[in-house]
């Protein structure tokens, strides 16, 4: 167990822990006043056991983080409520909570009205964690409302930065109803949607909805449907959607991750999207450095247009576009090796030229060369770890009143 003054950290012990008798050893000594940070996952918890750690929580008036993440494998769905209930209702309220995760806790449908009303009362947090949870189309949905509703009405700003909520099958229904939210919180950041089973009218929505949010700079919407190819030019309203908000919303806009996305048919139809990378009108691109279109049936005609936008894109420094037609011999896609390379950057045609990044990467030189020259390494947030670890290392060093 890892613990200092101000932070309780058991994750990834595997413990198994029923009764509070089973918790005391770890709280033992704990001054819940001055604790920050509280890491519980990778341990499976009961519901006697989340009561005496809730408890503790009551009088965590200054906790920032709390990693609830991966709490309940091979817990039944009758405990899981009312163990989720326990650590969630003390910190309903906290102010100084600033960062949740709930992943990889198989909640579905059913334990959503447990989460609700902490996530409508604590008007606080900046990043949400729900990644992996079962959630569905209707869990979903209601997740969404109850984020919706913790947005202030007044005119105020908005607290919540960052949302991560990949990999529970949110569909159109819950894509809808998260567009809604995303709307209602203007100061969001960083957006991670991946592998929902979202099609064309959840992601038009999306792209609509999150127009509202100027100062985005991470958005992942990898593995879901933009375009039904068997329709006609109504089939395309959601591509057209994500274009008009790259060409306008997003002047902060880093990283774009829309792979296995089917932007395109394949027949060398264009998608809105890019032709908007190349629009001269287009001025929110500047500081993008990582785009990732990945299996999108892009072909010839695509590449032309993305030849000519790079040039455009004076940030980008990584341009993915694996398992896309003839990525491995068209003379537009050469002419963006060659530009990229010339301004630092790299073309990912092929999982070779992953491989090859990623053992550059591994023999460049430390950050304490980057600093010598005068550059601080700052990589790009792409990942689930993004916020959470450099808030973690932050916690024991910070005080917020």
């Amino acid at each position: 167990m890892a613990t200092s003054k101000s932070i309780l950290d058991i994750r990834g012990k595997q413990l198994k822990l029923e009764s509070a008798a089973d918790v005391s050893p770890f709280i033992t000594g704990v001054d819940p006043t001055k604790l920050t940070a509280i890491y519980l996952g990778g341990n499976s918890i009961g519901v006697e056991a989340a009561k005496e750690f809730g408890r503790l929580l009551e009088t965590a008036d200054v906790l920032q983080l709390a990693d609830l993440g991966d709490i309940f494998t091979g817990r039944t769905i009758e405990e899981i409520p009312a163990a989720i209930q326990a650590l969630l209702d003390p910190l309903s309220h906290k102010t100084s909570l600033r960062e949740i995760n709930l992943n990889d806790n198989a909640f579905g449908e059913r334990v959503v009205p447990f989460l609700t009303p902490f996530l409508e009362t604590n008007h606080f947090i900046r990043v949400l964690r729900l990644n992996n949870n079962g959630l569905g189309p209707a869990g979903g949905k209601k997740i969404a409302e109850a984020v919706c509703k913790s947005a202030p009405t007044d005119g105020s700003r908005s607290n919540l930065e960052v949302v991560i909520c990949g990999r529970n099958r949110l569909e159109d229904p819950g894509a809808t109803a998260w567009a809604k939210a995303f709307e209602a919180h203007r100061t969001l950041t960083e957006v991670q949607m991946p592998q929902n089973g979202i099609r064309m009218d959840g992601a038009e929505a999306l792209g609509r909805g999150l127009v509202a949010c100027s100062e985005l700079q991470i958005v992942n919407f990898q593995d879901n449907a933009f375009i039904d190819v068997e329709m006609d030019e109504e089939g395309r309203k959601a591509v057209r959607a994500w274009g008009e908000a790259v060409k306008n919303s997003w002047p902060e806009l880093r990283f774009l991750d829309l792979s296995d996305c089917m932007l395109s048919n394949g027949e060398g139809e264009v998608p809105p999207l890019l032709e908007a990378f190349n629009d001269p009108n287009t001025k929110n691109l500047q500081n993008l450095q990582e785009l990732r279109l990945q299996n999108n049936n892009l072909d010839a005609k695509s590449y032309e247009v993305l030849a000519q936008a790079v040039t455009k894109l004076t940030s980008l420094k990584r341009l993915d576009l694996q398992d896309n037609d003839d990525v491995e011999d068209n003379e537009h896609l050469d002419d963006i090796a060659e530009h990229l390379k010339a301004h630092g950057g790299k073309l990912i045609r092929t999982e070779e030229d992953e491989e090859e990044e990623e053992e550059e990467e591994n023999v460049e030189e430390s950050p304490e060369g980057a600093e010598e020259a005068g550059e601080t390494p700052v990589p790009l947030v792409t990942e689930e770890k993004s916020t959470f670890e450099t808030l973690a290392n932050l916690m024991s060093k910070v005080h917020v009143s």
